[in-house]
């Protein structure tokens, strides 16, 4: 088994010259335990069997590898990197563009499914170096030809474990046969229980094991079990809120049907809060993770399969509206929170009914969690709004739209209503829409302004996200 190198520091790794050069202009310069762990088996051409959780590092880790191994000068679909949800995916890609922005020319390509097949099609025609995609697309391709494996060299499996969970075992079984014999493959995975063994053992060949502890402590999550106390549970989670006020933070719920409803009970009382779950077509679930991200929207009610993959460094706080049905969640829940070296809060709410399996995850945890009083916040405390709102503009890559555009029409002094840079958020564009925060109360004159000042020489519609 092998666990974190002496050396954590990027420089002690034969990584090629410019992934270095691009590293250090990041500000990389530090691995994560998972890291330390498992570039350097992962770099001298091993398998790798990673055990890491969400924010733990490991797709820098995996980033890494694959690209120091892989030949811009061959235009070939070199390396499959596989994710169980379209928003992992993104994420993953937009990551290893990251990593490789100092190489020459490298592509990468996303298939989700959710994403139209087409314009994949076309993205296929003109060949990629590494492929990021879902398992029930990517074995779409497969069987259509559009895709080949034949020159793959590196196959990465991230959130195995999901994976499984959401019922892709047969399109993975799909891919891997589709794939040569001699590869290296690298399989991540929060947990290695009975029903993943089997699949690690036909994928890997000698792997070096990695086992790391997760980024997260007790010293960077404040966890809470509130008790109901007669209350209903919307009125404890009211409570909740009113006396943390995070910015940013996630409700956990158990079904989709419960989800919905939270969400929308919280909306009606004038809190910032919208639903993710799996009855959410894809433009819905993309639409409501991109306002969450740019501090849009404040509370995000959501599954935990929805959840996969939602990855916000600075997430202040967790609540589960009540104990996961499975404890081995409960863990991983609250490991969203308390990340990146920041602080975050969890809290649970439990009734008397639930008091058994409480004690049941102490036992697990190793740890004392005593049900505490529900907390009393200000007599005064209202409701809070998110700090900014989302505008959609009509247009996106496909029309040459880059972040700086919506910059520079927003703040152009000539049309009569413009922004302060300051007063502008993140920016998102995709293929045919961009979607920028802007401070909620400059939200009008923003609208005002993208009226009259042209984009790209051009006018756009533009509409405010609800």
């Amino acid at each position: 088994m092998t666990h974190a190198t002496d050396s954590t520091d990027f420089a002690t790794l034969a990584l090629p010259e410019a992934l270095a050069r691009n590293l250090d202009s990041l500000g990389y310069h530090t691995m994560t335990p998972v890291q330390a762990a498992s570039l350097p088996p992962a770099l001298s051409g091993r398998d790798v069997r990673g055990q890491g959780k969400t924010g733990s590092g490991k797709t820098a880790a995996f980033g890494l590898a694959l690209l120091a191994r892989l030949d811009v000068a061959r235009f070939r679909v070199q390396t499959l990197v596989l994710c169980p949800t379209r928003e992992l995916a993104d994420q993953v890609a937009e990551e290893i563009r990251r990593l490789a922005r100092q190489m020459h020319n490298v592509k990468v390509l996303t298939l989700c499914g959710g994403a139209p097949i087409g314009p994949q099609l076309h993205s296929l025609e003109h060949g990629a170096h590494i492929v990021v995609g879902t398992p029930g697309r990517v074995e779409q391709h497969l069987r259509k030809g559009s895709l080949s494996l034949e020159h793959l060299t590196m196959f990465v499996l991230d959130e195995a474990d999901r994976m499984l969970d959401m019922g892709f075992e047969d399109a993975l079984d799909a891919i891997i046969d589709d794939m040569p014999r001699t590869r290296q493959t690298l399989l991540f995975s929060a947990t290695f229980d009975a029903a993943i063994t089997p699949l690690a053992d036909r994928l890997l060949t000698n792997p070096a094991i990695i086992e790391v502890e997760s980024t997260h402590s007790r010293e960077s999550i404040e966890q809470h079990i509130y008790a109901l106390d007669g209350l209903s549970r919307f009125e404890a989670l009211v409570q909740v809120l009113l006396h943390y006020r995070p910015s940013n933070c996630v409700v956990f719920c158990n079904t989709r049907a419960e989800t919905q409803k939270l969400a929308e009970d919280l909306a009606h009382d004038g809190f910032s809060a919208k639903a993710l779950h799996g009855d959410l077509d894809q433009r819905e679930r993309d639409q409501t993770l991109i306002q969450f991200a740019n501090d849009s929207v404040s509370i995000l009610v959501a599954t935990d399969v929805a959840a996969r993959g939602l990855d916000i460094d600075a997430l202040e706080a967790v609540i589960n509206y009540q104990l996961a049905s499975d404890l081995d969640v409960h863990t991983h829940r609250i490991g969203r929170t308390g990340r990146a070296g920041g602080k975050g809060v969890a809290c649970t709410l439990i009734s008397d009914r639930e008091r058994m399996r409480l004690l049941e995850l102490s036992e697990r945890l190793g740890q004392e969690l005593e049900p505490e009083p529900l907390p009393q916040p200000d007599a005064l405390s209202t409701p809070f709004p998110a700090p900014m709102a989302t505008l959609e503009l009509d247009a996106g890559k496909k029309q040459k739209i880059r972040p700086g555009d919506l910059v520079g029409a927003l703040t152009n002094a000539e049309y009569g209503h413009a922004l302060d840079a300051d007063q502008l958020g993140k920016i998102k564009v995709t293929a045919r829409a961009s979607f920028i925060a802007v401070q909620r109360r400059a939200l009008k004159q923003a609208l005002k302004q993208l009226q009259s000042a042209p984009l790209k020489g051009r006018r756009v519609r533009a509409r405010t996200l609800s």
